[in-house]
């Protein structure tokens, strides 16, 4: 395990860069919101990064506190790393530097890789806004995700694929349209009215976006 690099400076903001301002962290902080993942779908899901830098920023990780690993029980015997509680308070800091960013996605590059619930955090972010909570399973062309909005502290915020149980609502819609609303330039309601989200479901939540 390397030292940990300091900037060295009596400053919140170094001292939170001393713990993820290396490259790939806060990426990882963004897959492990999913919950438990094992080191090999961490390793498909961060097109990139090799398998030396992750195995490091993992164990610093658990020095500094910020995730653990453990082994799950039979028949899985499988080692996954998941966010501790002082991880998931980074949730925020990820939506405020995704809305951050947002303008700068701009067209998608023939070089960008994707993934569907990398759409998690800026549709978490834009329901939670709407004043929306419970369970939404979402799909787009590139895939399956769900999300728990109005959950954050408490556990995974989003997971691949369906939702475990009967959502509060299900939501269609195309990467378009997620990234316009990531960007600010369509909220929920509006994405809904014009026929670019299609909702279904008979929960609450379902039933305040076909009325907004």
């Amino acid at each position: 395990m390397s030292p940990r690099r300091s900037y060295d400076q009596y400053c919140s903001a170094a001292r939170a860069l001393d713990l993820v301002g290396d490259r790939w962290t806060l990426l990882i902080v963004r897959e492990l919101l999913a919950g438990p993942r094992r080191y090999t779908d961490l390793h498909a899901d961060l097109p990139g990064v090799s398998t030396d830098v992750l195995a490091s920023r993992l164990k610093d990780m658990e020095r500094d506190g910020l995730a653990t690993r453990r082994r799950l029980p039979p028949p899985g015997a499988a080692y996954v790393y998941e966010l501790t509680g002082r991880g998931r308070e980074l949730l925020p800091v990820l939506q405020a530097l995704g809305a951050w960013g947002a303008p700068d996605l701009g067209e998608r590059r023939p070089t960008d890789a994707v993934r569907a619930h990398w759409f998690a955090l800026p549709l978490l972010r834009a329901l939670e806004g709407e004043g929306s909570a419970g369970l939404v399973e979402v799909r787009l062309d590139e895939g399956e995700f769900h999300l728990r909005v109005g959950e954050a502290g408490e556990g995974a915020v989003y997971g691949e694929g369906p939702a475990p149980v009967e959502p509060d609502a299900r939501l269609v819609l195309g990467v378009e349209t997620c990234t316009a609303v990531a960007q600010g330039e369509l909220s929920l309601p509006d994405a809904v009215r014009a026929g670019r989200v299609e909702v279904s479901g008979e929960g609450t939540l379902a039933k305040a976006l076909r009325e907004a």
